[in-house]
């Protein structure tokens, strides 16, 4: 009976733990003209649980009309212990995707509501966002310049509304007026409790309505290692 109670305590408090754990997201993204690059880093426990995801190239396939993702994930640092995979997305997985996403909307009451509610639970501790831009023409660049200026601050604006931003967000751009150039550099950082994520996705279930849900996609997302890989 004693080993009962122990085996009982340890599990509360494993789950206790895990509940109240942060996990801590990093997202470093780079764009220089025809070159992209995201890197989406988790980390918990100060560091011991780490996993990564690098996706350096994002192209449109020569054979077929289809995207073509290259990744790199793995949970350690050294490259040994990540897992390099060429994942293709065809235009219809993706059409299948985005119609899953609003069947998933209309059977879920109050998702706004739930997905507002958990970010507000969100706290980014780190925003820097640098850009240089060009088109080759000063009067162009100067309104593109105005233009990035605008979206930036109505996008950060929209950050700052739905989540608690802890620091003063680095934004700079950067205008080059006597050429054509296109660079962008966002570097993020973010944490919330794992058990707030928990109790949002149990809102996500309890709040279903309408039967059950009749996907067509197959999950699709860099992420995943169950896409197809060719």
């Amino acid at each position: 009976m004693i080993w009962v109670l122990l085996s009982l305590v340890v599990i509360i408090l494993i789950l206790c733990t895990i509940l109240f754990l942060k996990l801590k997201v990093f997202i470093d993204y780079y764009h220089g003209n025809d070159n992209d690059h995201l890197e989406i880093t988790l980390r918990a426990l100060f560091g011991l649980l780490k996993y990564k995801v690098n996706v350096p190239v994002i192209k449109v396939a020569e054979d077929s009309p289809s995207l073509v993702v290259h990744k790199k994930v793995g949970v350690g640092n050294e490259e040994k212990d990540k897992k390099h995979e060429k994942v293709k997305f065809t235009a219809e997985e993706i059409l299948h995707s985005i119609q899953d996403m609003q069947h998933f909307l209309k059977h879920v009451s109050g998702f706004y509501k739930i997905v507002r509610s958990f970010l507000k639970k969100v706290t980014v501790s780190r925003i820097e966002w640098i850009t240089v831009v060009g088109v080759g023409d000063a009067a162009y660049t100067g309104m593109l310049t105005g233009a990035f200026w605008t979206a930036k601050g109505s996008l950060l604006g929209l950050i700052s509304t739905l989540m608690k931003v802890k620091t003063i967000p680095k934004i700079m751009i950067t205008p080059e007026f006597n050429r054509a150039i296109s660079q962008t550099s966002f570097q993020c950082m973010l944490h919330f409790r794992i058990g707030h994520a928990i109790f949002a996705g149990i809102k996500l279930i309890k709040f279903w309505k309408g039967g059950r849900p009749n996907f067509k996609s197959k999950p699709l997302s860099i992420f995943s290692s169950k896409t197809k890989s060719v």
